[in-house]
């Protein structure tokens, strides 16, 4: 029944990447445990877990980091800027020139990035 309660959490941990070694429900928890690529995807599984009432009581999650080298990688969507996506996942948008700076080989000008072009992330 959590399961299924949680099914929008395991949907978007299979999308990310997000690898799960188990996922079992006992007594009144549901368990589970599992490697996210990057810091990004696990941050990310978390808002979802967030937005689903009574969490706290019902859910243990244990979700470690594979790779810790860059924050994670990020999807270019329409609309967004190398300072939106710093805003957002960076905590500012005057960091935007890192992003730049560690996307030198695919990125010739910071103004310039593609929907759909994948970027990495600085950690934070």
């Amino acid at each position: 029944m959590l399961k299924e309660k949680y099914q929008s959490v395991l949907d978007l941990a299979a999308k990310l990447g997000v690898r799960l070694d188990s996922v079992a429900e006992e007594g009144t928890k549901l368990k589970i445990k599992g490697f996210a690529p990057y810091q990004l995807d696990k941050e990310l599984v978390w808002d979802r877990i967030k937005t689903l009432g009574n969490w706290e009581n019902e859910l243990v999650a244990d979700i470690r980091v594979e790779k810790t080298d860059i924050f994670g990688m990020y999807t270019v969507q329409a609309g967004d800027t190398l300072s939106k996506i710093a805003k957002s996942h960076l905590g500012g948008a005057n960091r935007y020139m890192e992003i730049f700076n560690i996307n030198k080989d695919t990125l010739t000008n910071p103004d310039m990035i593609n929907i759909g072009q994948r970027l990495k992330l600085p950690n934070p």
